[in-house]
């Protein structure tokens, strides 16, 4: 199922849910009937838990229909009947409307050793002294204890106060009820715990939940066998990590096609995000991957580790002189489109939001980041274009989109940003000091962090690049290396709309560019 419908679903009876509980804790006059209030509660882990062990009645294990809805449909109880995972959502989003920052999650590594340490701790701490630490971290009595200390006492505050206004009038519909406070000692857990949950909520989402929380980390680890889960599909994911930011449990793997569904508490957030369709919710086949897959994921995986160990070498190997070559380049460079920076998505949603405040110039590190003269036209006078002749993007590097005030370059997550393709690089061989000068150069092969730049036979011992644009994403490391001028032998031409580049494969060359290439 892709329909955001899902998310809407979600919301609706999770507003609900959290409404029905409100009204619970905050009924001072008992106006709500107990046999309404059991319902509500019957669903809810550790009270039904401990009812039923009480009690041993199927009528009471509640718990036991949690186990099943978990094994059906994944984490579903932590989004749409957990009371604190709610507010949870709810904080989140306070936080992302106060500050965009709040609103990009991505790819986390999950909290291994400190999940199933907690959920250990408190299995045996219950078993030999009792169930004290299990009803601490309780998400339902941290969200009750709440409520109870602080919102119902401010709700009949807020009674008594409109009941004097009334009163005045001769109107009694409302009566003065009394204010009954707790001893002062107490009220420390509640606020330490809405510290606790409501920072962590407000800015990282649903950390408490995969982090602390004893109930998600034992329904996480039924949800990883779950029949209905959130899955990928490869043929269709660009990954433009749009599913990755959303996400708010931080599980979504988008470069790997993963899902932690231990982590998944089924918000659904990712397949509105997906503009490609290629997030669902559905039955998840086994399949069983092949030994080659797991061998290019790996070569992937050591070939990116290499890249990023061997990047600073390649900085620091543009710092070499360059050489001055003995003619000048002839043929002009046929730039056709300006290159916008990585999360503006297109050239013109960016031309619309940016205000030109260049808080993103400033900030870049490599100085690629100019202002714009005539690039854009004179509307986009003063607004940050791309410029390879005095630097090159960063490849590591996502500063230009964190800082961004208006949203006019988009939040992309670091490995996201390594597939955007903003331009492509096109090769002009007449201008090459190889072809003209007969001389040995490897300068922007050696540059190129994703390998799109290679080396292919040419004349006797020579090697002449050769571009692949499929995994090229416009990074400028080829420009801003070529030794030519005026005019370069390779240069990036702008995409107006942002593309998805493939992923590279880094294999070696049987060609060997020169060790002591001049650059």
């Amino acid at each position: 199922m892709r329909s955001p419908f899902l998310r809407k679903f979600r919301i609706l009876f999770s507003a609900l849910v959290l409404i029905c509980f409100f009204l619970v804790f905050i009924d001072f006059k008992s106006l709500i009937p107990v046999k309404y209030v059991n319902i509500l509660l019957y669903l809810q882990f550790i009270p039904s838990f401990l009812k039923f062990y009480d009690l041993r009645t199927l009528a009471t294990a509640g718990f036991l229909a949690v186990l099943i809805l978990t094994f059906l449909t994944g984490r579903t109880y932590c989004s749409f009947l957990c009371p604190l995972g709610i507010g949870q959502d709810l904080f989140s989003r306070i936080g992302g409307r106060i500050k965009k920052k709040f609103r990009r999650f991505g790819f986390k590594k999950p909290y291994t050793i400190i999940r199933y340490s907690l959920l250990a701790a408190t299995l045996i701490v219950t078993i030999v002294w009792g169930v004290y630490l299990l009803t601490l971290l309780d998400p339902y009595s941290i969200f009750g204890r709440f409520m109870t200390y602080f919102v119902k006492p401010t709700i009949i505050i807020i009674n008594n106060f409109l009941a004097g206004i009334l009163h005045k009038f001769d109107i009694y519909t409302l009566d003065h009820i009394t204010v009954k406070g707790f001893p002062l000692l107490t009220y420390s857990i509640p606020v330490l715990f809405f510290l606790l949950v409501g920072t962590l909520s407000f800015m990282k989402g649903r950390l408490y939940c995969n982090m602390i929380c004893p109930v998600g980390t034992l329904l996480g680890l039924l949800s990883k066998v779950s029949i209905l889960r959130i899955k990928l599909d490869e043929s269709k994911c660009t990954r433009c990590g749009r599913c990755s930011i959303g996400c708010k449990s931080t599980c979504i793997d988008f470069l790997q096609h993963h899902v932690d569904a231990s982590r998944c508490v089924d918000c659904f957030n990712c397949i509105n995000n997906c503009t490609e369709k290629a997030i669902s919710y559905g039955i998840v086949s086994i399949k069983r991957k092949s030994h080659e897959t797991d061998v290019n994921k790996r070569k992937f995986i050591a070939s990116s580790l290499l890249l990023l160990l061997g990047l600073p070498q390649i900085i620091k190997s543009q710092d070499k002189k360059a050489p001055v070559p003995k003619k000048p380049s002839t043929v002009k460079e046929n730039k056709t489109t300006p290159i916008c920076p990585p999360g503006a998505v297109s050239i013109a949603n960016f031309n619309i939001d940016c205000t030109a405040c260049s808080l993103c110039i400033s900030t870049c590190p490599n100085g690629v980041l100019q202002p714009a003269l005539l690039q854009y036209g004179v509307t986009g006078m003063m607004q940050p274009v791309m410029d390879y002749h005095k630097s090159f993007c960063t490849y590591n590097c996502t500063k230009c989109t964190e800082i961004c005030p208006t949203y006019a370059l988009h939040p992309l997550a670091l490995e996201a940003k390594k597939l955007t393709q903003i331009g492509k690089t096109n090769f002009i061989k007449d201008n090459c000091i190889v072809k003209t000068e007969k001389t040995a150069c490897g300068a922007c092969s050696e540059a190129c962090p994703t390998k799109a730049v290679y080396m292919i036979p040419y004349e006797g011992n020579l090697v002449i690049p050769e571009v692949n644009t499929e995994i090229c994403i416009g990074c400028g490391h080829c420009e801003f290396a070529c030794p030519t001028i005026p005019f370069k032998a390779i240069y990036v031409d702008g995409n107006s709309i942002h593309q998805a580049a493939k992923k590279p494969e880094n294999q070696k060359s049987d060609i060997k560019t020169p060790v002591e290439f001049p650059f």
